[in-house]
């Protein structure tokens, strides 16, 4: 159950109004005639030039008092106290001025929280950054620049840890028409901060606005009454207000925004934000795996028991067409989407078995890897490739699938390919159809912007000497607002894709080639196909950039990731919203859906992980170990059960996904830029090189498995294999 603040007055069921002329809460049915002649004295008196507005007051409170309506009279001598001889408002202690009023308020509300009991003090505590805000909003509308500049100053520091980015978005905030074009603004600005109360903190803010109207509850009432949205649930209707999670929220010494708090505000999960939907508007998702057609599937099944003949399975081990059938019947029993819930795919050819017998092998001879036996994770093997010389100016990463090249993109408008054992690439075609002379490496150019992501077309490694599933296409993304097609084996771009109006962020494939996703500056995310120049779908919804985007694995999904700190989940067919997910601090670094398509992962630039199961739309729990700069990357183990993160900070690492992290802080602390540091069990204050310049805390918390250091190299991307080895790259940074 949930209710809305909308007043600030309490219990109090009628109010009269300050000119004392008539009581408005007054009941209806007030006799019309009156058996003496106060209306006449009042009626006369008031056309009189000797009539005062206290003795109109006086009048109406004596007929008050006679006609017994007590509680409109005690409201009307409360508020005429504060008048003057003509009517006018005395100013209060707080409201002397309306620049020193918020400073006031704010104070007196920051400290009443402090003071509070620890179990309230989490819940309450979100008020604070709204109310910051929206005072911020009204000094600088009201055109005071130099008390605007000094409130921010004066409290920002509180805010540092969580909204780094909207302070600094903020901070240049001085004239009335600021706020209607500073984009962070216009968001908070057009609509409503939504945040949820258990019933019991509730009535403890409504008791402290009331007994300190004067001192600045009213300034407080009139913020939290135009600008939050404020939701109250019962302790027994929802898990996370329960006694025992409110004393486990106090002893955090982290403070993340809840899932359905902030701009817009909506049901934990839901794409829709209207207020009091409830959880009855979460669509119903199907995350099964979308198994082959019958065709195929006897395709596939009888190339399996072929290879089973010439290399017959180890004592012990499973034929390949035992493991390919006990994988059919699990992913039958799933709940899996529709032919037509699907974008359609081209007819299966030869590559496309090839592809499905080689994963079925990956699959059986895979590194599996269990989860915690005593306490002690799963040990898991990282292949880090450094990139030396390159002056900064690598943006971004990819392996293939084949595990064969790795692909750079660069700020200087192209892509370099390599191969990742050293081997020399063949050349392209010459004119008389022989190829021409191997190199190290190959260049890409065509952009004319600068590269921000490239990604490989699905592959698997090949065991035939021609190389039937073995990578051919490479997609890049640039500053050009184009996204370009490179074909692996002429070394040429085939494709030019244009649509988005402004740079494009990212693009990555689907599960099953053929059509691939864009993230863009224009805020929009976009389905695209390889055989057609214009795009199918638009998923439209965010307030800023689209910076990351990624599939589901049954491809009926997709996720955007933007800088207003929300991840979307959307349907292909129709471009339907399905989830939304808030609860970040900080811009959306990366994403990654599970394998078994249960979980998706999304990381921020401030070192979080977040781990949200998809069904019901809820937050399964937060990973911290990172140093801030951003979570670049992030990848899944084959079972779903371990992830692998790896970013700025300089470090790859492990965690543990089905262990429920208490946020205590067990681990172990790695500096950023790959510095070893003392090992603290909870939090620790991480140096920079030298140990010259403290930096804020890292958290790190228990479901941390491992961390690997690197050597000043930030690592850009990191990818599981599909028989569980870890591949990393990063660039090596003097």
């Amino acid at each position: 159950m949930s209710s809305q603040l909308t007043h600030g007055g309490g219990s109090q069921n009628a109010r009269a109004t300050t000119n004392g002329s008539s009581a408005g809460a007054m009941p209806m049915s007030m006799p019309q005639q009156r058996p003496n002649d106060t209306t006449a004295n009042v009626s006369n008196g008031a056309h009189g030039a000797g009539m005062s507005q206290q003795n109109l007051n006086g009048i109406v409170l004596e007929y008050l008092s006679k006609k017994g309506y007590n509680r409109t009279e005690a409201m009307l001598r409360m508020e005429s106290a504060n008048q003057d001889v003509d009517g006018r408002p005395i100013q209060t202690r707080v409201e002397e001025s309306g620049a020193v009023k918020y400073g006031k308020a704010f104070d007196l509300f920051k400290n009443w929280i402090e003071g509070n009991l620890e179990i309230y003090k989490p819940d309450l505590r979100r008020l604070l950054w709204p109310v910051f805000v929206y005072a911020f909003f009204d000094l600088v509308s009201q055109f005071y620049p130099r008390d605007s500049k000094n409130f921010f100053n004066s409290y920002r520091e509180i805010f540092e840890n969580e909204h780094e980015h909207d302070l600094r978005s903020l901070q240049a905030m001085a004239l009335p028409e600021h706020v209607d074009s500073n984009e962070i603004a216009k968001i908070y600005h057009n609509h409503r901060y939504r945040v949820t109360l258990s019933q019991t903190a509730f009535y403890n803010l409504i008791g402290f606005l009331e007994s300190k109207e004067k001192e600045g509850g009213a300034v407080l009432v009139s913020l939290i009454q135009k600008h939050l949205n404020v939701c109250t649930v019962e302790r027994t209707a929802d898990e996370q207000f329960s006694l025992a999670k409110l004393i486990e929220r106090a002893k955090r010494p982290d403070d993340f925004p809840a899932e359905d708090e902030g701009i817009p505000g909506h049901n934990p999960g839901s794409a829709n934000v209207t207020q009091g939907a409830g959880t009855s508007v979460l669509t119903r998702l199907k995350l099964g795996q979308m198994t082959l057609d019958q065709e195929s599937r006897q395709d596939v099944l009888g190339e399996l028991q072929n290879e089973d003949k010439i290399n017959p399975p180890a004592p012990g081990q499973s034929s390949l067409a035992e493991v390919f059938e006990q994988r059919i019947k699990r992913e039958e029993s799933e709940d899996v989407p529709g032919r037509t819930e699907l974008p359609p795919r081209p007819p299966p050819i030869a590559r496309d078995i090839a592809m499905e017998v080689q994963k079925v092998k990956e699959h059986r001879d895979r590194f599996h890897i269990s989860g915690r036996t005593g306490g002690v994770g799963p040990g898991v093997s990282v292949t880090m490739f450094t990139f030396h010389n390159t002056n900064d100016s690598i943006t971004c990463l990819d392996f293939s699938g084949d595990y064969r090249l790795v692909a750079a993109g660069f700020d200087l408008h192209y892509i370099r390919v390599w191969s990742l054992d050293g081997s020399p690439l063949p050349g392209p075609p010459g004119l008389d159809g022989q190829e021409s002379k191997p190199t190290a490496s190959h260049r890409l150019i065509g952009h004319s912007g600068p590269v921000y992501n490239v990604t490989f077309a699905p592959a698997t490694a090949s065991s035939d000497r021609e190389g039937i599933t073995n990578c051919r296409y490479l997609l890049s993304c640039s500053a050009d607002k184009s996204i370009r097609l490179w074909s692996l084996e002429s070394w040429a771009c085939v494709v030019v894709y244009k649509g988005h109006d402004g740079p494009v962020w990212d693009v990555t494939w689907g599960p099953h080639g053929h059509y691939f996703l864009t993230g863009s500056f224009d805020r929009t995310a976009r389905l695209w196909s390889t055989d057609r120049v214009d795009y199918l779908r638009l998923f439209v919804g965010h307030d800023r950039d689209v910076d990351h985007v990624c599939f589901h694995p049954n491809s009926a999904y997709v996720f955007t990731g933007s800088c207003d700190k929300m991840v979307r989940m959307w349907l292909v067919t129709n471009g339907y919203p399905v989830r939304m997910f808030t609860g970040h601090a900080s811009n959306i670094t990366a994403l990654a859906c599970s394998p078994d398509g249960k979980t998706l992962a999304s990381a921020d630039d401030s070192g979080t992980i977040i781990l949200w199961d998809l069904a019901p739309g809820k937050l399964l729990k937060r990973m911290r170990g990172h140093g801030k700069g951003g979570i670049w990357s992030l990848t899944w183990s084959v079972e779903s059960t371990v992830l692998v993160s790896g970013g700025a900070d300089g470090t790859v690492r492990v965690w543990d996904v089905q262990l429920a992290n208490d946020a205590s802080g067990h681990g172990k602390v790695i500096g950023e830029g790959g510095a070893g540091q003392k090992m603290e069990p909870s939090v620790s204050n991480v140096s920079g090189a030298g140990g010259k310049k403290k930096a804020k805390e890292v958290m790190v918390t228990s479901d941390q498995i491992s961390a690997f250091p690197t050597k000043k190299s930030p690592v850009y991307k990191v990818m599981f294999t599909q028989q569980n080895l870890v591949l990393a790259g990063g660039a090596f940074l003097p």
